[in-house]
């Protein structure tokens, strides 16, 4: 396995569409392997999709179950080929990405979804989320779709802010 590099807005890739995984094979079941350590590897992601490490696959991988209190979670979730069949509620919640590191934005998402996909044996599976990962689930959904979460932000005026450096209320 691998930490691979996270390509950084504004990469085109960032911006296309994903194409669908025709097969589960040792290749893909690699890949997923090598974003999965990229992910454990960032300590404030819960996610990745494909096309932030440069390959554009309709697969994601996620694990909110690292942030303290989420306690309603699958754990350690890689889709291929998901799809969004069923949400309800609204919620608006800060978000950030690993692709766009020196800003958060307030966006809308579904409170609760249901997800489709393959697990990496190629089996059909269906998630219910709710909470952070229904968030995380649908931000990794809007990756495969090259949508960004600034593209869902309101107000680039009022509902992006620049993420604060740890470091800043330490340096003069």
């Amino acid at each position: 396995m691998a930490v691979l590099p996270a390509l950084k807005y504004p990469h085109p890739t960032l911006r296309a569409k994903c194409t669908a995984v025709l097969e589960t094979n040792e290749e893909i079941r690699r890949i997923i392997n090598d974003m999965t350590e990229t992910m454990y590897a960032s300590p404030s992601c819960v996610g990745i999709a494909a096309p932030q490490v440069g390959y554009p696959l309709r697969m994601f991988v996620m694990d909110v179950s690292r942030k303290i209190g989420q306690k309603k979670n699958h754990g350690l979730l890689a889709l291929i080929n998901p799809v969004l069949v069923y949400s309800e509620g609204e919620k608006i919640t800060r978000e950030g990405c690993l692709s766009i590191p020196d800003f958060l934005g307030n966006v809308k998402r579904a409170r609760r979804v249901i997800v489709k996909g393959l697990n990496p044996e190629g089996w059909e599976v269906e998630i219910l989320s709710t909470g952070l990962e229904a968030i995380a689930m649908q931000h990794e959904l809007d990756h495969l779709d090259g949508v960004l979460f600034i593209h869902r932000v309101s107000s680039l005026g009022t509902d992006l802010v620049r993420r604060k450096n740890p470091l800043d209320n330490i340096l003069p």
